[in-house]
């Protein structure tokens, strides 16, 4: 059991009825849950579940809710949920997953994921190794190291290049397999390479190989692919300044992004400004162009967005491409003031907006990563 997490009773399969019930086992059966049809056979999910739990350094839990793990506070449970710091446990549970037949997946910190409410039906994985190591200039972090505190230990030992991401939510792995960035600059920029499982190998890529573009890699494209750690290259500086640099920005986004909000940040990517149509481009104010890019926020502001709401979850009234849950709100209404957002953008600028969101357990959507 891991720091932070809260896993539900250990699932053990138990054959009877009454002491399946009173480990909290609980079994999905065939038929409809909340409007979306699946069909899983449940003696292969016991004896998935069976499997799992003879790996040594897995945890594993049955009907987790994934609203736990999501920085929503929304989605319905998984069937299966497993998670491990060791990478050893972690490929022996994906090759368990793979094997079994049921719809299986991995996530990261959780923090821009949309959980459909009926969960997810099938298993969810974790690698939540957050080991740091430095040596000189170079940095080495595990996937599941939380990205502020990979920026706090740059910081302290006086090395320079990931401060200006201060206050970016999410998971080192989550970070470089989004190319997560701020002010104008990306993690992109810092690595040296990065090790993964590619489902059958653990593989190291140099950072030319991880294809790196605006919020996007290589990985975003081979979502099989799993990030076990990154190593980056950084400058000695003066950690003062680094601090007060980190501190500055860090107080800018607890403003907009306040650490107790449900929010997953912005929601929709920025646009970069060669990539519009040149009548589009020609339209946009130059006083909101940052960086070469146009923030979502420019285009949904004038169709509307601040202050909209659906059911409990609102759109701020201070910020158009921010997002959250009032504390009730679901992943039905949440999907649905997305798609009127987009839509309103689309019939006033003919512009198709992008999430920076990943979908869980909606089957008319594309997987999430």
């Amino acid at each position: 059991m891991f720091a932070g997490l809260k896993p539900f009773a250990p699932v053990i399969a138990p054959q009877s009825t009454e002491k399946r019930d009173r480990l909290g086992w609980k079994a999905p059966k065939s038929g409809l849950h909340d409007g979306l049809l699946y069909n899983q056979n449940v003696s292969s999910t016991e004896e998935t579940c069976t499997r799992l739990t003879e790996i040594t350094n897995l945890t594993v839990s049955a009907g987790t809710p994934l609203s736990l793990y999501t920085r929503f506070g929304i989605g319905g449970p998984a069937d299966v949920y497993a998670e491990t710091e060791d990478a050893a446990a972690f490929i022996a549970s994906l090759d368990v997953a793979r094997a079994s037949g049921l719809d299986y997946m991995v996530m990261g910190s959780g923090t821009n994921l949309v959980v459909s409410d009926a969960g997810f039906r099938g298993i969810m994985l974790r690698f939540t190794s957050h080991g740091m190591r430095s040596e000189g200039t170079r940095v080495s972090a595990d996937a599941g190291a939380v990205l502020q505190d990979l920026i706090d230990f740059a910081i302290d030992r006086g090395l320079k290049g990931l401060e200006t991401m201060s206050g970016v939510p999410g998971s080192v792995g989550a970070a470089v397999y989004g190319n997560a960035g701020a002010y104008g600059h990306s993690i992109s920029e810092r690595i040296r390479s990065v090790l993964f499982f590619d489902g059958s190998n653990v593989r190291l890529f140099d950072n030319g190989a991880c294809q790196f573009h605006y919020r996007e890699s290589i990985f975003k494209r081979h979502k099989d692919w799993i990030i076990f750690s990154t190593e980056l290259e950084l400058e000695a500086a003066a950690a003062d300044e680094l601090r007060r640099i980190a501190d500055d920005i860090l107080k800018v986004r607890n403003e907009k992004f306040p650490v107790t909000m449900k929010c997953a940040g912005s929601i929709f990517k920025n646009l970069l400004l060669h990539e519009l149509p040149p009548g589009k481009a020609a339209a946009v104010p130059g006083r909101v162009v940052r960086e070469g890019k146009v923030p979502a926020a420019y285009f949904l502001e004038q169709a509307g967005a601040k202050g909209m709401q659906r059911g409990d979850i609102h759109v701020a009234d201070y910020h158009a491409n921010l997002i959250y849950n009032g504390g009730r709100g679901t992943a039905q209404e949440l999907c649905a003031l997305i798609e009127d957002l987009k839509g309103r953008v689309r019939s006033r600028f003919g512009i198709e907006l992008e999430e920076e969101v990943q979908y869980v357990g909606f089957p008319q959507l594309l997987p999430a990563g």
